[in-house]
């Protein structure tokens, strides 16, 4: 096939939206990396001819499956589970599970699309898959969260292992949800190996896990600061979630001396001019992990606060910007809000937390703008060494992993360099996310042929 004769951008699209009907989340995911990959990719026949892209746009296996638990009353409650492997190219699906109301196949599809890049970027040997369940943990017993865990992996287990597919937590699924899988997993198989990451220190856990993603979003921006001679110390940060990524988010801030403004959760935020310090994220750490609270009690518990129910903290003045609680949480028009009062740089903990639109008001300012897949990629790093230690039975103690995630961290900023610099100063690191994360696939899938 001639060059001349390759399909262009749109009539791409048309074809992904017509093959994935209603599924808004997958085909906005595919948009964002077709956009700059059809560019690197317009004169090289290899990956044409090898319609890589297609491929990669269309996952390896969607595998959905019905989830029956009972609650505490008896009543027989009925879920729907899936797991979406979507390319195991360069290693065993890695991604992690997600238990809420929003999840669709649409949501998982997406997350296993980006996943697949982000894994790439880490430089590990990680596919890229993801999992869920519209099933909801909260307002929950813990009995009622081990049974519907315990039903959920009855049926997970058949197509999971540590070479073939390896889950984690994401959004729902924490320390607790992992541990009652886990101890399925072992029931049914009566194994125990490295097919879950994100347990627990006594059972095979990594230290850093839970530090991980928070951390990563925050050493990358660092890296984009640094990139352009600043630093974070000093600086004023907003910060959306109140989860595990965005209290680490907001520590790591903290200790590199910047001050966090807000977090928030679905019902509203928190701003609070005095910055939330080290005991104040504590405090937030206890009110969602034990007390399983809302952000709004803060306020009650720290004068200094106000609380803005039904509101996202995009409006505040600030430096820095880290979007960590869930996809299209910032769009067009709050980006526009940020550029306005002066912000530097947004690093992306959650994934795809920015609108297209949103991305595109950041490029236009020439604002400093980390995605996801590339910004919080040090949860899924530290996986892939828990991966490795659990294959060879060791653990790495804190500082170690600390060192290896900042390392990390500093290769993916500068693989995003090496390929998004136009050449003036400014980079473009989402263009640079998209070809590294390509490429790095791309070239193993040529290697495999036709499969």
């Amino acid at each position: 096939m001639a060059v001349s004769d390759h399909v262009d951008l749109s009539t791409f699209m048309e074809g992904v939206k017509k093959r994935n009907p209603g599924q808004t989340e997958f085909t906005q995911a595919v948009q964002e990396v077709a956009q700059d990959v059809f560019g690197f990719i317009a004169d090289k026949e290899e990956y044409h001819s090898a319609q890589i892209l297609r491929r990669m746009a269309e996952p390896d296996r969607v595998l959905s499956f019905r989830v029956c638990w009972e609650d505490d009353n008896h009543n027989i409650r009925v879920q729907r589970g899936w797991r979406v492997q979507n390319n195991n190219a360069i290693g065993p699906y890695k991604g992690g599970i997600r238990f809420h109301p929003s999840v669709t196949e649409s949501v998982l599809k997406f997350l296993a699309f980006e996943q697949t890049f982000k894994n790439a970027l880490t430089g590990l040997p990680m596919g890229g898959g993801k999992g869920g369940s519209n099933f909801n943990p909260r307002g929950k017993s813990d009995s009622e969260v081990m049974r519907f865990c315990q039903s959920f992996m009855t049926e997970l287990y058949r197509h999971i292992g540590p070479d073939t597919d390896v889950p984690a937590g994401d959004i729902g699924v924490g320390g607790r949800e992992i541990g009652y899988m886990f101890g399925q997993y072992k029931r049914i198989t009566n194994r125990w190996e490295g097919v879950l990451t994100g347990k627990g220190i006594e059972y095979g856990g990594s230290q850093m896990r839970p530090e991980a993603t928070g951390y990563g979003a925050v050493y990358f921006l660092r890296n984009m600061l640094k990139h352009q001679g600043h630093d974070v110390e000093g600086k004023t940060a907003v910060i959306s979630g109140s989860g595990n990524v965005a209290t680490h988010a907001a520590e790591k801030v903290t200790q590199l001396g910047g001050k966090v403004l807000t977090l928030s959760d679905s019902g509203g935020f928190i701003h609070d001019p005095d910055g939330i310090s080290q005991e104040k994220i504590d405090w937030i750490k206890h009110l969602k992990t034990v007390k399983r609270g809302r952000i709004s009690e803060y306020v009650d518990e720290f004068s200094s606060a106000s609380y803005h129910e039904g509101e996202r903290p995009w409006g505040v003045t600030c430096d820095l910007a880290l979007p960590c609680a869930t996809q299209n949480e910032l769009n067009e028009d709050e980006a526009k809000m940020l550029v306005k009062n002066g912000v530097q740089g947004v690093s992306e903990g959650a994934n795809m937390p920015t609108t297209l639109e949103g991305v595109h008001v950041f490029h236009d300012a020439k604002i400093m703008y980390g995605p996801g897949k590339a910004a919080n990629a040090g949860g899924v790093a530290v996986s892939g060494l828990e991966m490795s230690q659990n294959a060879e039975r060791i653990s790495w103690n804190e500082e170690r992993l600390g060192e290896m995630l900042t390392e990390l961290m500093e290769g993916i900023h500068g693989k995003c360099v090496e390929y998004g610099d136009d050449g003036n100063g400014y980079v473009d690191y989402v263009k640079g996310a998209n070809i590294a994360g390509f490429k790095k696939v791309a070239d193993a899938m040529l290697a495999f042929g036709v499969v």
